[in-house]
């Protein structure tokens, strides 16, 4: 009976460890997020050069401090613009599965892609080791000697915890680049000695300032993240002197976006000023006048009978959907449809002629519906 009792009894302690493993291995909801867009017609780059520093030491084992810190970088990563920068991301401490020195480059220094900077990030899987930050400060000044520009960011990630010669690697690193770099520590977790580390090394940087991984994980203190530290205003472009621009038909197009100069009075054109009959005219692979196009049809007959020396080319033209072969000829019969329509409203048929064009000019992209009925089109061509 005691033995029973006490399989049953370990039997329950290995249930409880087996419902308490799973939970710990649930991963860590950080909350949605949404990269800010910035307008990069009234923003440009004020980083030439920046590197990020993550701590993937053993102390940011505990309390989801090594989930954090992936977070912060993976969502700086997807909101800075890119705009030329030359980017590095730096780790240091590491499992040795990860890695066996003390700190290692696994993005840069290169021009910045966000892709490559998250296939770097994606290779540092697990923390582990020592924290020798120091190491990561000190092999900073080689990762950013000789790069062209004179403004650089340092982004420091870290828990701030095990820490020794950080000040003065640091120290090192701002007396080395002076005035051009900036130190910007992001702490992971809310040790008060690691509070008080990191907010000594932004004081160290002077440039830069303090901030925490919990200011950065939403939408909007991301942005501002980003906006202070890698973003200035465009200044703003002297005016210049308008042009002046001329409408030689009248069609309401400039001569010089005009494709079909000469247009007749009174013609329907599109915005590169051609005359044009657009979808209204056919359904998706007919080449059937719909009755509701008869009207623009009879605008052409007008303006025919009151140019009586004028001859019209009808060019047919189709979107993308169906092969080559087959839309040269819907073309072609949708040209000839409104050939017929006007003969039969009394203009001649020696001053129309026809031609198809299948889907080899289009007018708009074909990658939406909207834009194959822009090209599913009878033009006029005086």
């Amino acid at each position: 009976m005691k033995t029973k009792r006490g399989i049953q009894l370990l039997l329950t302690m290995l249930a409880f460890l087996f419902l308490f493993g799973c939970a710990a291995k649930e991963p860590v909801n950080f909350g949605a997020f949404t990269p800010a867009q910035f307008d990069l017609d009234k923003v440009e780059s004020k980083v030439d050069n920046f590197l990020v520093i993550m701590d993937a030491s053993s102390s940011m084992r505990h309390d989801d401090k090594f989930a954090t810190a992936k977070t912060v970088v993976e969502r700086l990563n997807m909101t800075i613009p890119e705009l030329g920068q030359t980017a590095g991301l730096r780790t240091f401490g590491h499992d040795p599965s990860v890695c066996r020195n003390k700190t290692r480059l696994f993005y840069g220094m290169d021009t910045y892609a966000t892709a490559g900077m998250a296939d770097g990030l994606g290779l540092v899987t697990k923390p582990g080791g020592t924290s020798p930050m120091d190491n990561a400060l000190a092999a900073a000044q080689t990762d950013l000697e000789g790069l062209a520009g004179v403004h650089n960011a340092v982004i420091v990630i870290s828990d701030g915890k095990d820490m020794t010669d950080v000040l003065g690697q640091a120290q090192a690193l701002k007396d080395a680049y002076g005035s051009s770099l900036c130190i910007y520590p992001i702490l992971a977790g809310n040790a008060p000695e690691g509070r008080q580390l990191l907010e000594e090394l932004a004081q160290i940087g002077a440039c830069g300032f303090f901030s925490t991984a919990d200011d950065l994980l939403t939408s909007a203190g991301m942005a501002d993240f980003v906006s202070n530290v890698f973003l200035k205003d465009k200044p703003a472009p002297a005016p210049a002197p308008a042009p002046v621009r001329k409408d030689s038909d009248g069609d309401g197009v400039y001569d010089d976006q005009d494709q079909c100069p000469g247009t007749p009075t009174g013609a329907r054109v599109n915005s590169v000023g051609c005359w044009v009959l657009e979808n209204v005219l056919f359904d998706f692979d007919k080449a059937v006048i719909k009755p509701e196009a008869y009207h623009l049809l009879d605008e052409v007959v007008t303006i025919m009978k009151k140019n009586p020396g004028m001859d019209v080319e009808l060019q047919g033209h189709t979107c993308n959907i169906g092969t080559r072969e087959y839309n040269m000829g819907l073309s072609l019969r949708r040209a000839n449809a409104v050939a017929d329509y006007l003969e039969g409203k009394g203009v001649s048929g020696d001053r129309l002629t026809t031609k198809g064009f299948g889907f080899s000019k289009p007018v708009a992209l074909n990658g939406t519906e909207f834009g194959r009925s822009l090209n599913r089109r009878v033009e006029l061509h005086p």
